[in-house]
Parts: C-alpha cells; structure tokens; sequence
C-alpha cells in the first residue's frame, strides 16, 4: 500500500523539477539536443525517488501529468502569461 503523502511529494517533486526545465525548453529550438534534455531531464530523478519512497506504479500517470504541468508552466513563465490569441 502506498503513502498518500510519499506520493503526493512525489508528484509535487515532479511539478517543482519540471519549472525550470520548461522556463529553458521555451528558450531552445524545438526538438534539439537541448530541448530534449529538458524535456527529459528530470525523468531518472522522479523514478528514483518514487523508488525510494515506495510510491507505487498506479501513480507513474498522475506523476506524468504533474511533470507535464510543470513544463507548461515553465515554458509560460520565460514567455509571459498570454490569456488569449492577441496577448490580453
């Protein structure tokens, strides 16, 4: 049985490392060397410490997710908050 709070650390862990990868993705040419890096990056360290914690694989989705809204986030950060097509 998992710790809910294992777990929720984990997925956190997950948003907080994906922050700054996705503030520099937004800064590199798409599908370079680079952007793959910060896209992947954080990958071995989230696995590693799910391991650690005990966190099961039922939660690799909702980790996956938390890593993705990191890099949107990111990304949004280094290009500004556009709420709408024209920038408003």
């Amino acid at each position: 049985m998992t710790n809910w709070w294992a777990a929720a650390l984990v997925a956190v862990a997950a948003l907080a490392a994906n922050l700054p990868l996705g503030f520099w993705r937004a800064g590199v040419r798409k599908f370079s060397a680079a952007w793959f890096v910060a896209v992947h990056l954080s990958v071995p360290f989230i696995i590693a410490l799910r391991l650690l914690l005990g966190v099961s694989a039922w939660f690799i989705p909702l980790t996956l997710g938390m890593a993705v809204v990191g890099q949107i986030m990111g990304g949004r950060w280094r290009t500004g908050w556009k709420t709408g097509p024209a920038g408003h």
